[in-house]
């Protein structure tokens, strides 16, 4: 009696922890299928897109939609005969200079906000993203007035410093979360061992960081690459980027919808493209900051 007693008292949180991890079992399936369904509502409309640009303009203005097409290359032609290199490489520079522009300023006033914090850095941190609220179309008319004066439209360079301006605020909080993380323990040997400011942010702090300079970097990028407001209203035909490319596939006669999927897949591939390359640092930058 008293053995028997025994064995079942033993065996009673055995059964409930088993039932416990089935029940977390069950959930974290359900919240695993979620996820799924998830990630493939926003990937449908991409794979719409690239499928799209392989239909001629016929089966893609079709109501309801074709599934089953012969696939064809008279879209990426229509493309490439418009001449999409410039745009692209437009973009390109803009991109990659702009990037590399707010990288080189963002790390210095990240480190003053962060492990060295100047006097009211919490006014300084607010002030830069108080420029975020500003709409971009009530600060055009004076960005215009001011590029039209010193004769810098449809200038590349003027997307460059536009595009630095706009990423500025959002690298400097990024940098800043991921700075605070660097241990201060670090800072302090580096400093008793006489290393100047500029060797402590190279060779300590830097590599630490390198995971969200790179989550800043790709970002920054992909911002840059699909601006589109300001491109539109300052640029032509010399600066245009390739943003500017789709929307000249855009028209009120004819049939456009496939050459225009086609662009939209040749535009998007360099960001696709940037951020395969580097999804294990993004992935690791992102979460640097994430409790912060």
């Amino acid at each position: 009696m008293t053995a028997t007693r025994h064995d079942t008292t033993a065996t009673t949180p055995t059964r409930s922890t088993a039932r416990r991890i089935r029940r977390l079992d069950r959930a974290g399936a359900a919240w695993t299928a979620l996820a799924w369904l998830a990630g493939l509502l926003f990937f449908l409309p991409v794979l719409w897109m690239v499928l799209t640009g392989f239909k001629r303009e016929v089966d893609a203005a079709s109501n309801p939609p074709s599934w089953v097409f012969t696939p064809v290359l008279d879209g990426y032609r229509q493309v490439f005969d418009r001449d999409i290199t410039p745009y692209l490489l437009n973009s390109l520079m803009a991109s990659l200079m702009s990037t590399l522009l707010v990288l080189l300023l963002a790390t210095p006033a990240a480190y003053a906000l962060s492990i060295r914090p100047v006097a009211k850095w919490r006014d300084v941190l607010f002030f830069f993203i108080s420029t975020k609220m500003l709409p971009a179309v009530a600060a055009l008319l004076p960005v215009y007035l001011l590029v039209k004066e010193f004769g810098l439209l449809d200038n590349v360079w003027t997307m460059i410093v536009l595009y630095t301006a706009m990423n500025l605020p959002l690298a400097v909080w990024m940098m800043r979360s991921f700075l605070l993380e660097v241990p201060p323990a670090l800072i302090e040997a580096a400093a008793v061992d006489g290393a100047s400011l500029l060797a402590t942010i190279r060779r300590i702090l830097l590599p630490i960081v390198a995971p969200g300079l790179a989550a800043t970097a790709l970002i920054c990028f992909i911002f840059s690459w699909n601006e589109f407001f300001l491109a539109v209203n300052l640029t032509a035909t010399r600066a245009g980027t390739s943003p500017i490319f789709l929307v000249g596939f855009v028209t009120s006669e004819g049939l456009f919808l496939a050459r225009l999927c086609a662009a939209a897949t040749l535009v998007s591939l360099p960001v696709v493209l940037a951020g395969w390359i580097a999804q294990k640092q993004l992935v690791r930058g992102l979460s640097m900051g994430a409790v912060k």
